[in-house]
């Protein structure tokens, strides 16, 4: 008999299937097992009545454990008990393999431990909820620029230069030559949109950064969208309308996971266009008001990002920061030399920066002037300068990371559950 996925079970009502998944949990009662089996779609009640089948399928059914793999037959029945509201009354169970003595049980387990065993906590309850909010979120960013005429051009993850500075590169050996992994495909955006006009990337992305915060990972995923003759406004605008998307697609989609985790999702509705903007010395005014005094040029950390997006209910967006703590590539502001045309989107409840990104300095000679004063080898930028010099135009664009999004939206403690298999300083296995 074909194959019925839990998650369609409801148009089978009186009808015979077949589920093929594993043992979630199990309990009995006298000549009844109840067996909660899921098989990735969803978790269905299979009710075994001892009346109802042979004495060997009664037998294996009571002797099943937890993740056994097994092939389930039955007759699908209302149940508004059910959280899907059916149940299947069993007339066959066949095992195909009996799980050993499973190694997460019912009771409290460590972080560490969990971690340890990350290929199997995948299978918890919450794991799943995170992991098909995060595969929203991955589609709806993907959908966002598809639908919007972008062109996906893949970055290269193996870099001969530093993007976002040289303390935090992971280096190895190229046939030789020293190369990094990446730490951001923009600067290839850059050339693309020179090409296509409207652009973006989606890949792994790496920090070697020595960083134990609940924000960080050595190795994330960012969505990096590049437009040609966009300015800061443009990208402001761009971000903006980008994120309010993706946050009304998981609350279409996704608010039975969302239930799961127990997230508050009136905080997620709140999040409607227009958002905030303040400009860094704004910024630094509310930090001020709340004792907090930041020297002017130095960048935001962690605690002073969370005071600043508690003053709103929706992301902020924080533009013109100092160009000196950003990036070479950023434009400087034609008002004031000494601020670069760039913008930080800080997610509410203490989530930190979800968007880091700007206008990009577009004349040549000043590029090479700022590759000069920050060190870098002029050689290794070469085709980034052809850019400027054959049609250069304004443009602009950003990243967004998907572990922190993820976060944010489901309304975790830490990084480390938004990523199937994370990799943090201490991390590298399983």
């Amino acid at each position: 008999m074909k194959q019925t996925y839990i998650s369609e079970i409801g148009k089978h009502e009186g009808q015979k299937v077949t589920i093929r998944g594993w043992l979630y949990n199990k309990r009995s009662s006298g000549k009844l097992h109840f067996l909660q089996v899921r098989d990735g779609t969803g978790i269905v009640q299979c009710v075994v009545f001892k009346g109802d089948v042979s004495e060997e399928v009664f037998g294996r059914s009571d002797a099943a454990t937890q993740e056994s793999s097994v092939v389930v037959q039955g007759v699908v029945r209302a149940d508004k008990r059910s959280a899907i509201g059916f149940e299947v009354g069993v007339t066959d169970l066949k095992i195909v393999q009996a799980a050993q003595e499973y190694p997460i049980a019912k009771k409290d387990h460590g972080v560490g431990f969990l971690m340890d065993h990350r290929h199997l906590w995948l299978r918890s309850s919450r794991q799943h909820a995170i992991l098909r909010v995060r595969s929203e979120i991955v589609k709806a960013c993907r959908d966002y620029y598809d639908e919007r005429g972008f062109t996906l051009v893949d970055a290269p993850i193996f870099t001969p230069t530093a993007c976002e500075g040289t303390t935090t590169l992971f280096e190895t050996d190229y046939f030789g030559e020293k190369a990094y992994l990446t730490q951001s495909g923009q600067l290839y955006m850059e050339a693309a949109a020179m090409a296509f006009g409207k652009v973006y990337c989606f890949g792994p992305t790496f920090r070697a950064e020595k960083s134990k915060t609940r924000r960080h990972l050595t190795e994330f995923w960012m969505i990096e969208p590049e437009v040609a003759f966009y300015d800061l406004n443009d990208d402001m605008d761009l971000a903006e309308d980008f994120v309010a998307y993706v946050v009304a697609r998981v609350l279409a989609n996704r608010r039975p996971e969302l239930l799961v985790l127990e997230r508050d999702v009136a905080k997620l509705e709140q999040v409607q266009k227009p958002f905030p903007r303040i400009s860094y010395d704004e910024a630094l005014a509310i930090l001020k008001e709340h004792g907090v005094d930041v020297p002017w040029g130095e960048d935001f950390g962690g605690d002073e990002e969370t005071m600043l997006a508690n003053h709103f209910d929706r992301p902020v967006l924080v533009h013109r920061y100092p160009a000196r703590c950003k990036a070479f590539y950023m434009k400087g502001d034609p008002e004031d030399a000494l601020k670069a045309l760039c913008v930080d989107m800080l997610a509410p409840e203490g989530y930190g920066e979800i968007i880091g990104g700007g206008q990009r300095e577009d004349d040549l000679e000043t590029l090479e002037r700022k590759i000069e004063e920050h060190g870098l080898p002029k050689e290794a930028f070469e085709w980034y300068l052809d850019v400027r010099r054959y049609g250069s135009v304004p443009h602009a664009g950003f990243g967004l990371g998907i572990e922190r999004t993820v976060a944010w939206i489901c309304g975790l403690k830490h990084v480390r559950e938004t990523i199937p298999f994370p990799r943090m300083l201490e991390r590298l296995r399983p």
